[in-house]
């Protein structure tokens, strides 16, 4: 990547932006069926479970621009990086006031940093974005996201390296990386990225060997191994994307509470017991 080019990246650090919003009931109960709880329909005043504000501030940018991987056309509000694949790399959450349906709430983002980095696969470029999401004029949820711009893959490449989970967590629950699931996931973040739902798409323009199975959705999913195990609300996550996850495989959600309870190990592995994507939660006191 030429320095010019990469000066150009960097004056996007800084840039602003800002969204309105409703936490609605029909979502709620939609990701509630995706994610296989059966629990009543949601009313107002409910509490909404951490990440599922993912679930709000959609982008509907007409079809004419969006970009050939289903994406929104770049040089918007992020910066236009030229590499070709861009992924979810993992982030950093602090959730200090619930959200409840019936909230109007508003979510202000920054730039925080452009960063250009050369791995094993090739170019990097990581953007770190902060959201702050709040409610009644209170901040609710701080988050720094990370994305990923990569080089296109080359058939044949060698998959990354990465470590294998714990044997026996204390938590543990399976789930099916089927094309419905994704579908459904897609559909309620709108996310048109075609590398969820598109076979051919992956296959012969990206190079995976199957859809991939979503990040956010994956930590969504660690959260609620969380709720489904831990007797405390989750007040922080660090979390981090370490390997794909491919539709067609039952993955495994799993959980380590460190002694005491405060925090936890979390981590999604794959049908071969490889981490895909690693988490520490913080709980209240």
């Amino acid at each position: 990547m030429s320095e010019l080019n990469l000066d150009t990246l960097r004056d996007w650090i800084g840039k602003t932006e800002a969204a309105t919003d409703t936490v609605t009931a029909w979502p709620v109960a939609a990701l509630a069926a995706t994610l296989d709880r059966r629990e009543a329909a949601p009313q107002n005043g409910d509490e909404l479970p951490p990440c599922w504000h993912w679930l709000y501030f959609l982008e509907a940018k007409p079809l004419s621009e969006l970009g050939p991987d289903g994406h929104p056309k770049r040089g918007g509000f992020l910066p236009p990086v030229p590499l070709p694949r861009r992924m979810w790399a993992g982030g950093r959450l602090e959730f200090l006031h619930p959200l409840r349906i019936g909230d109007e709430i508003r979510r202000d983002s920054t730039i925080l940093s452009v960063e250009p980095k050369s791995g094993r696969s090739g170019n990097l470029v990581f953007v770190t974005v902060e959201h702050s999401i709040s409610t009644g004029g209170h901040v609710a949820i701080r988050e720094e996201h990370d994305i990923v711009y990569r080089d296109a893959a080359r058939p044949g490449d060698a998959p990354p390296e990465t470590a294998r989970g714990a044997a026996n967590p204390a938590w543990r629950r399976s789930v099916s990386g089927d094309p419905v699931t994704l579908f459904r996931y897609s559909a309620l973040t709108f996310n048109g990225h075609r590398i969820h739902y598109d076979l051919d798409y992956a296959k012969h323009e990206e190079h995976y060997p199957g859809l991939i199975v979503h990040g956010p959705l994956q930590t969504t999913l660690m959260l609620d191994l969380c709720r489904r195990h831990a007797e405390k609300r989750v007040t922080k996550l660090d979390y981090r994307a370490r390997l794909p996850l491919f539709h067609g495989e039952t993955f495994s959600v799993n959980g380590n509470p460190h002694a005491g309870g405060a925090t936890a190990d979390l981590w999604t592995a794959n049908a071969a017991g490889q981490i895909t994507m690693s988490g520490m939660a913080s709980f209240a006191a």
